[in-house]
This record gives C-alpha cells, structure tokens and sequence, in this order.
C-alpha cells in the first residue's frame, strides 16, 4: 500500500502543466491562472497623496502658531502648488501633496474660525496621514506570480497597475463517462438490483466548479468494445479522463483490461478511508484518473487527489489547502493504520469553535457530504480525545 502522501506526491509529479494560454480582458479573468507574471510600470501610488479630507501643513508652521489661512484647495485629480508659508492647504482624499506640505491633519481635528482654520490636533507629527509613492506596490515589482489563481481582489490590483489584458491558461478539458449495467440515470423508474448514477453527477459538479471544461459523454455499455471506444474518444477531445468505478479484476469491469490495451494503468491501495483503490495511467498519452465507485470514496478523492492534480496541469502553483486546526468535539477511540477522512462540521459551544462528526461515516453514506462542511484528518495509528486538536480542511477549499 501506499501512504496517503505517497500517491498524492507521485501525481502531482507526474502533473506536467499544458502550455495552451490566451489573452483575456482582466474582467473575464477571474479564476483562471496567470500563465506569466504580472510586473508593475509605475509606482501606487504614483505620488504622494491625503489619506483622507483634511489640512495639509509643514510641521514647523505649528512652531508658534495654531491659526492659519487657507491659501488653496487640492481636490482628488489636480495638482497644487507650492505651500505658502504659515499657510493650511484644503485637501481631499487622494489628492497630491504639494511642496512644502509633510502632513496632514484631518478635518475633524480643526475647528472653521471666519475665513482661518484652528488646529484642534493634539499632535501633528511629520508624515501624518500621507501615502507615500509606491507604497503599495513599486515600479517594476512583482505583483502575482505566474501560477497565481485570479480572485476578485487580484483583478484589482492587475487594474490599479493600469493593465487591461492578462496572459492565462486555458482551461483544462476533462472526459468522464460512465459504465455499469446497474445504474439508472435519474428520472428513470427504479428498478430491483439497480441504483440511480450518483458519481456521475458528483463530477458534473466539481469538475466546473474548479474551472475546468467538463465534457460528459454519458453511459456507455458495459462491453470490453464499448469501453476501448469510449476511452481513445476521450483521449482525443480531452486533457485528462476520470471515471469512477470498474477498475476491479471482475468479469464485468471492462476500464481495467481497456486502458491495459490502449496505454497504461498504475492501480494503487492507498493506506487512506474511504478511498482505498485508485488508479492512475494514460490514454494512448492522455493522463487517466480511475476513481472508487462508492460515492462517498469516489468524492472523497477526486477532491484528495483528482483535484490537485488537474490545478499542477493547469499550472496552479498553490495546489494543497492549509488545514484549520480545532479542537475535536468527539472521541475517536479506535486506531486505524490507515488515515481517515472523516466527514465533519463545525460546532459552537461554551463560546468556543470545534469540530464535530457525522454519526455514521460509511463509504456509502453520500449523504454525510451533504451534512458535512468539510474533512477532519484522523491520523494513522492515532485516537482521539474530545478536546484534541484535529487538522480540518473546508469543503470551500477543497472544492474550488
């Protein structure tokens, strides 16, 4: 068997990013991953400006004096002139700091006295309230890193550099398809000895919702022929094949012998629950990922395993979440040499934050994912005592 960290360093280093990338607007950008990095021309900000509505000032004026004239006003976007001396400049958020001017003091700090303005401030140091040049980013530095997934925020700072285009990776294209003489699409009468195609659905799901291209080439008959066919057409539209299921030695799983035919194929147990079997191999040199056929198995390693491996093809460099560490509310007293990955949610008692379990935590029981806000880590040979911190990982970071 391999160990959960095993199997998952080996695919990510056998995930060899694609080089296909285009040219997109920033705001068609988001979520996809910069094939290049962003570097920055100029200076933010591109002068010294207010942080806020105010009276600009030199230090030294307030040597003798606590009263001042207005000799001009600097709103966002213009330019003033020099400061004259003894004199308060009005100015606004923004806007640049003239000559003259170390500090600003802000408006609720002075007091309107006819046509001067008083200083109320307990202190004006030098610097107050200024944003100095390229304080938030300086020229010719690096912003985001190729690699990088775009969020909202990432497409901000790519605008406030003034860049209007970004060179990213296409989106994977993924291929399932499914087999099985006992599954019934949903919607169809049910049947003794058949189940509805669940797994079929957990992929349709998360495979878009990491960004990827998803074509669904549905059920295919649980034939050898069938088999070969449906794989070498997926191999030809698609950069990675998942299937759930079939990868057994029995009489009727076909996956197995097929892709045996047209490549190769690694199965592997891995020490992990649930999830033991995986595969992985090619498709005539298009990777494949052969995934349990439990559901709960079958969803717990596509977002284990299936998931950082297709963000390393896609070029993603920040593949593997951080877990949050809680306290356990339950006891785990049975130890496992294999890892477990247990189905859990977060609890509030007593003003404090843990993490509890779903009562049965079955390979099958798909319903557990839907109770459950995320993953709690049962390390091998270890138990578990109420109170204990236990590594969580959020759905929201393994599914997106």
């Amino acid at each position: 068997m391999k160990t959960f960290d095993e199997a998952l360093k080996h695919l990510i280093d056998q995930a060899n990013p694609h080089a296909k990338s285009e040219t997109l607007a920033v705001a068609s950008a988001l979520g996809k991953i910069l094939a290049e990095d962003i570097i920055s021309s100029i200076n933010v900000p591109a002068h010294d400006n207010s942080m806020m509505d105010g009276y600009a000032i030199h230090t030294d004026f307030l040597t003798n004096n606590i009263s001042f004239e207005v000799s001009q006003r600097i709103p966002a976007g213009s330019n003033g002139t020099p400061l004259q001396a003894n004199t308060l400049a009005r100015i606004f958020t923004g806007a640049p700091i003239p000559n003259g001017v170390n500090a600003v003091i802000m408006q609720e700090e002075t007091e309107q006295q006819g046509e001067r303005v008083k200083i109320t401030a307990h202190s004006v140091k030098p610097g107050q309230n200024i944003r100095v040049i390229g304080e938030d980013i300086a020229k010719d530095s690096i912003i985001l890193h190729k690699g990088h997934k775009l969020r909202a925020q990432d497409l901000g700072l790519i605008s406030s550099i003034g860049v209007a285009e970004v060179l990213v990776y296409q989106p994977l294209t993924i291929a399932t398809f499914t087999s099985g003489n006992e599954l019934l699409e949903p919607g169809e009468v049910l049947e003794e000895g058949k189940i509805y195609n669940a797994n079929r659905y957990v992929l349709a799901g998360a495979i878009p919702s990491l960004g990827f291209t998803l074509i669904d080439l549905g059920t295919v008959a649980d034939t050898l022929d069938a088999t070969m066919q449906a794989m070498q057409q997926a191999a030809k539209i698609a950069d990675v094949v998942i299937t759930t299921g079939g990868v057994s030695v029995g009489e009727e799983d076909h996956i197995k012998p097929a892709i045996e035919q047209l490549g190769e194929l690694n199965m592997w147990k891995v020490k992990m629950k649930p999830g033991k079997p995986l595969a992985y191999g090619n498709i005539q040199g298009t990777p494949f990922i052969g995934l349990p056929g439990n559901p709960v198995s079958a969803f717990a390693t596509f977002i284990l395993f299936a998931r950082p491996f297709l963000l390393s093809m896609q070029g993603q460099t920040q593949v593997e979440p951080q877990p949050i560490w809680l306290p356990a509310d339950f006891d785990w007293q049975k130890a496992n040499f294999r890892r477990e990955f247990a189905r859990g949610k977060l609890c509030n008692q007593n003003k404090t934050t843990s993490v509890a379990l779903y009562p049965n935590q079955g390979s099958g029981v798909l319903s557990s994912t839907v109770w459950a806000e995320g993953l709690v880590v049962i390390p091998e040979d270890t138990t578990i005592q109420k109170g204990d911190l236990v590594a969580y990982y959020p759905f929201n970071d393994l599914t997106h």
